[in-house]
């Protein structure tokens, strides 16, 4: 696939896998659109209290400053599946070293775009139990 056929979704998920990997806080959040949301994990977690996601760029920054900021990323990719020009799943593993031992969450994202190639959306489905469980194993709970 040329990069000029490349879906416009599968083109943000690989920037923000890098730049998140890299710690570059101001370049990922300049993948979002103002009103995106970001849901990671769906649903309830200590992440987010209400289960209605991340919303807004001051959201979205509150999520990074919490959650992918202060972690030690290393994302791997199993399956990328574009659907139309604005949307994909993604088959990837989240792994983070936390320096006592490292956790690792299997999950399917899914990102939206608008024709900006902007993320509008991005909800990731995994297992907080399963989460849970490894980092009471490594003693952070």
């Amino acid at each position: 696939m040329s990069s000029d056929n490349i879906n416009l979704a599968v083109q943000a998920n690989i920037q923000s896998i890098t730049l998140a990997m890299k710690g570059d806080r101001e370049g990922w959040l300049a993948l979002y659109a103002d009103d995106a949301i970001v849901k990671d994990p769906v649903g309830k977690s200590p992440f987010d209290a209400s289960g209605e996601g991340h919303r807004g760029k001051a959201g979205i920054a509150k999520f990074w400053d919490t959650v992918i900021g202060p972690s030690n990323l290393t994302i791997n990719v199993h399956t990328r599946i574009p659907s139309g020009s604005h949307s994909c799943a993604v088959h990837q593993t989240a792994i983070n070293d936390m320096g006592k031992g490292k956790t690792a969450v299997d999950m399917i994202a899914i990102y939206d775009v608008n024709d900006e190639g902007k993320i509008t959306a991005m909800s990731a489905y995994w297992s907080w139990a399963d989460m849970e469980a490894q980092l009471k194993k490594l003693g952070f709970m």
